[in-house]
C-alpha cells in the first residue's frame, strides 16, 4: 500500500490557488491560515504557501518532449486521467503538453499532460491503463 506524500510549495495568490486546485482539479481544501492552505491532492497532502513559485525552464527531455523542470504531479488510472484532462481543458487551462500517449507499445506506456497552476508551477499528470507498468523499464 502506498503512503501519501506531503509537498509544500509557493503560490502568488491563495484565492487563485483555491479556485484552481479546489474548483478545477476538484481537490478538497483542508486547514488554512492567511498565508497557506492545505489540499487533498488525490490522496496526498499539498500545502500552498504565499511566496515565490518554482523557478523553472523547459529543460528536461522525456521521449520526444521537452518538459518543465522541476515539476511534480501524480499518477492516475486511465479513466481518471481522461476525466481530469477533460475538466482541465473545459476550464480553459493552457497545456504545456496536451494529453498525449507516450511510449506506446513499450514498457511503461502512459498518457501524460503538463499544465501550470495560476502561479506558474508546472504539474504533470500521468495515466496508466495498466498500473503495473508505472515502474516498468
Amino acid at each position: 500500500m502506498l503512503m501519501p506524500f506531503h509537498f509544500a510549495y509557493h503560490v502568488h495568490d491563495l484565492d487563485a490557488a483555491r479556485a484552481f486546485y479546489g474548483g478545477i482539479l476538484g481537490c478538497k481544501e483542508g486547514r488554512s491560515t492567511e498565508t497557506w492552505v492545505d489540499f487533498d491532492f488525490f490522496g496526498h497532502q499539498i500545502s500552498l504557501h504565499l511566496g515565490t513559485p518554482f523557478s523553472n525552464e523547459t529543460t528536461g527531455k522525456v521521449g520526444d518532449h521537452m518538459v518543465p523542470m522541476p515539476h511534480f504531479g501524480l499518477v492516475l488510472d486511465e479513466p481518471r486521467f481522461k476525466a481530469l484532462a477533460a475538466r482541465v481543458e473545459e476550464a480553459g487551462v493552457n497545456f504545456v503538453i496536451p494529453p498525449t500517449l507516450r511510449f506506446e507499445g513499450q514498457p511503461g506506456e502512459q498518457w501524460t499532460m503538463f499544465f501550470r497552476d495560476p502561479s506558474g508551477n508546472p504539474i504533470e499528470v500521468k495515466g496508466f491503463a495498466d498500473q503495473s507498468q508505472i515502474f516498468a523499464a
